[in-house]
């Protein structure tokens, strides 16, 4: 009988165990995805529930209404954005749309506040009681929505035509500023939109390029973590270099001679950094990809961002020396290109990206703040302040001389990656840079440039005005 006992009371003990661990996970997991799951668009309790919810207005941090509600006299509600064309078009891909044609938008991914799934039961069974439709929150955002039409406007006039995505946030908050995916579409008629134009993807977040020599700040702080002598050592650059057979070319096959790191950084020499990489090993460099984010999970609390990758099995020694230089297998979202270039600027620590600001009642009630919150610390203050040296050459005397704005300290780097599209060989150009006047930070990509193009000629003009943009919202 006592043994009997025993074994019930272990088995009891084990079923305890069993569900406090089924709990616990559960928790965790709703914590971290519990508003993946509730944005899912074929939830059927969400869906049913907006049937009877007028959703709440959402805000630019300047009090700009971006979209609000109609009710009309039989109590259908229409959702109805900006007046102005322009700069409904500028903000769609980070708003999304009624239709929910845009994925992870403000109005899907916050469901839960704009369709008052967070009030209170009182509210609710007044609702309930009064027959009348519930009022969701209001959400405020951290974005500048007249930004976004500056920047919608930079490409108009500089890369017509183009597809491409531009990101700026506060790298010491990482409160996002503006965020621009193009090709757009209007919201207020998204049923005209071709879907083979892509137009509903949002290219910032959602896209994963490769970064091209964007990533040579990658290689460059990872050659200042494993190489004492890193920033005297000089490699020589014969404008191609061989490895395993196969050639490495520098844009035009210049050779930039025996060169040193920040050099190298600021004639953006492709021989140079694949030599590095092939120096310290592939699994120093993955090492220091990691540091900045790549192969990690993105849990972002008020953004969906892809997941930027460095590769992780065994790779030949022509790859690794693609790497060095952001070719190969390497790829990164325009948001995540933004936050290396933050990283740098704010002392080496990259802040969470945020997109809410406030979030209140339809009485004024607050029911949420935003706050700053770190990410990751990617290197030391030391390496951060000799990368910013590095940055800073480039716009003044390398390759990023049409980011220069007057007046203002820009630093940056510049990208060409080469890629396809729709199995067409193609070239995308890149810029990253910060302001050290003001806690700026951007990544603008351009699609499919032409001949002979760069990073240098496409996308550093528009970076360029964003930073004129910004230096005037002071």
């Amino acid at each position: 009988m006592k043994r009997q006992r025993f074994k019930f009371k272990l088995l009891a003990f084990f079923l305890f165990a069993l569900f406090a661990l089924l709990g616990t996970y559960g928790m965790h997991s709703i914590a971290l995805y519990g508003n993946r799951w509730f944005t899912y668009a074929k939830n059927p309790r969400v869906r049913a529930q907006k049937q009877n919810v007028v959703p709440g207005d959402i805000l630019d941090r300047s009090g700009v209404v971006l979209a609000t509600s109609s009710i009309s006299e039989d109590g259908a509600v229409t959702r109805v954005y900006q007046s102005d064309e322009a700069a409904r078009r500028a903000v769609v891909h980070l708003l999304g749309d009624s239709d929910g044609q845009v994925a992870n938008g403000v109005e899907s991914f916050q469901t839960a506040y704009l369709y008052g799934f967070q009030t209170g039961i009182w509210e609710r069974i007044q609702a309930l009681v009064t027959g009348q439709k519930r009022h969701g929150d209001n959400v405020t955002l951290t974005v500048d929505s007249s930004l976004c039409t500056a920047i919608l406007q930079s490409f108009q006039r500089r890369a017509p035509g183009k597809a491409g995505a531009a990101v700026v946030m506060n790298y010491k908050t990482g409160e996002v500023l503006g965020m621009v995916s193009l090709p757009t579409f209007d919201p207020m008629s998204s049923s005209a939109v071709s879907t083979s134009s892509n137009a509903y993807w949002n290219r910032v977040t959602q896209n994963p390029y490769t970064p091209g020599s964007t990533f040579k700040l990658v290689t460059a702080a990872a050659q200042l973590r494993v190489n004492p002598s890193a920033q005297t050592m000089q490699v020589n650059c014969t404008g191609n270099l061989t490895v395993d057979g196969q050639v490495i070319h520098d844009y035009g096959s210049a050779s930039h001679g025996a060169i040193d790191l920040k050099t190298a950084f600021m004639r953006s020499c492709n021989n140079a950094f694949a030599q590095y990489a092939l120096s310290m090993g592939d699994k120093a460099l993955r090492e220091a990809a990691e540091s900045f984010g790549f192969n990690d999970n993105f849990l972002f609390r008020d953004l969906v961002v892809e997941n930027s990758v460095y590769p992780t099995t065994s790779r030949s020694n022509f790859n690794i020396a693609m790497s060095g230089f952001g070719q190969s297998a390497i790829t990164a979202t325009p948001m995540h290109l933004c936050l290396l270039a933050a990283a740098v600027a704010n002392k080496g620590v990259m802040m969470e990206p945020v997109l809410i600001d406030r979030v209140a009642s339809p009485s004024g009630v607050t029911r949420y703040t935003r706050s700053s919150r770190v990410y990751r610390t990617a290197m030391t203050e030391r390496q951060a302040a000799i990368l910013a040296e590095y940055m800073r050459a480039v716009v003044t005397s390398g390759t990023g001389t049409r980011a220069a704005v007057s007046g203002m300290i820009i630093c940056g780097k510049t990208g060409s990656a080469e890629t396809s599209l729709n199995g067409r060989a193609i070239t995308n150009g890149l810029f990253i840079g910060f302001a050290q006047d003001v806690p700026y930070a951007l990544c603008v990509v351009v699609e499919d440039i032409d001949d002979g193009q760069g990073g240098g000629s496409t996308a550093a003009p528009i970076a360029r005005d964003i930073f004129a943009y910004l230096k005037n919202m002071q």
